[in-house]
């Protein structure tokens, strides 16, 4: 496990580097989300299975795509496949290839926020206060977290203060996390959560938990890398999703789906079933009343528009760029 320091380190690598360039159904996922206004949960993270793992949590990046319904259902509602961003394996992502240069444009600056990528953190640990009443725990305490940006950036600011001179996730040196909602402007706010002051070591019931499940490879939670036709898949779906189209379950189930959407068809080509992840499950989307500036950031500074087009260039500014989008995928 990495120690404090080497956080810090690369916490602040990882800073210069932006400034100067420009998981399944199951009730192992804690819905923090849901726990009611003006209540605490309390929890302790747990360091990564994966020692490679520098930090005690991984990131996730996706895309969510709206579609108007579901092809041939007259009463669909509209509905969204989430796709998993390439940037996150460290490769080229069709999306946001597209939508970067979005952002050169004022008038187009909304849609591309639609589309950017949308960043969690996967952690692990127990929830030692739970204010909410659930239906059934599962028999392995440790919990999974999605944690989004609001919350995520307390973490990460308390992690570089100097006065904070333990690892939070030592077994018995460490400090539990207490997640506080509240509300600001009608959505969901957890900007007064916070690190416990006092120390706290893991009692008798925790440590036999970690030695009888054992922690979890985190990198594990994250979808699988896309192949190279899921890939053409994820650029295709965009491009549909631009133009305001249906989602096509028979053409697309087998690959991506909106959650909670079964797909029946036989598959047209034989692509591995961990490879092809639906949709981020339900239980994974369920923050909803987290506002969209927590979690579909802008782009960094550098793709900030230069020369704004006029407002009224937008309608053409969105079909010039499906007109682009369709020559690209023709090649």
């Amino acid at each position: 496990m990495a120690s404090l320091a080497e956080i810090r380190a690369k916490l602040k690598s990882q800073e210069v580097n932006r400034s100067t360039s420009n998981t399944g159904g199951d009730n192992a996922i804690y819905p923090h989300w849901n726990i009611s206004e003006g209540s605490e949960a309390v929890v302790r993270f747990l360091p990564d299975k994966d020692t490679n793992n520098t930090f005690f949590w991984t990131e996730r990046n996706m895309i969510k795509l709206p579609f108007a319904g579901i092809k041939g259902q007259t009463d669909s509602r509209p509905v969204q496949v989430q796709v998993p961003c390439m940037e996150m394996y460290g490769k080229t992502c069709p999306v946001l290839t597209e939508v970067r240069p979005w952002f050169k444009d004022k008038s187009m600056e909304d849609m591309g926020r639609k589309y950017w990528k949308k960043k969690s953190y996967i952690f692990q640990g127990f929830v030692t206060t739970n204010p909410l009443a659930e239906d059934t725990t599962p028999e392995n305490p440790i919990r999974r977290f999605i944690i989004g940006p609001q919350i995520f950036n307390i973490i990460r600011s308390a992690l570089m203060d100097p006065e904070m001179e333990e690892m939070p996730t030592d077994y018995v040196k460490g400090v539990d996390f207490r997640i506080n909602k509240t509300t600001k402007g009608g959505y969901a706010d957890y900007s007064t959560s916070k690190w416990s002051r006092r120390e706290r070591a893991l009692d008798e019931a925790e440590r036999a938990a970690i030695e009888t499940h054992g922690l979890h490879n985190l990198g594990d939670f994250r979808p699988k890398e896309p192949t190279e036709a899921e890939v053409k898949i994820i650029a295709e779906l965009f491009a549909k999703s631009v133009e305001g189209e249906a989602y096509d379950l028979e053409q697309y189930g087998q690959y991506f789906r909106p959650a909670g959407v079964a797909y029946q068809g036989k598959p047209q080509v034989a692509v591995p079933t961990a490879s092809a992840p639906a949709a981020t499950p339900v239980t994974e989307a369920a923050p909803t009343a987290a506002p969209v500036t927590a979690t579909a950031p802008a782009p960094q500074p550098e793709a900030a528009p230069a020369t704004a087009a006029p407002a009224g260039d937008s309608a053409k500014r969105a079909e010039d760029i499906l007109k682009l989008i369709r020559s690209r995928q023709a090649k």
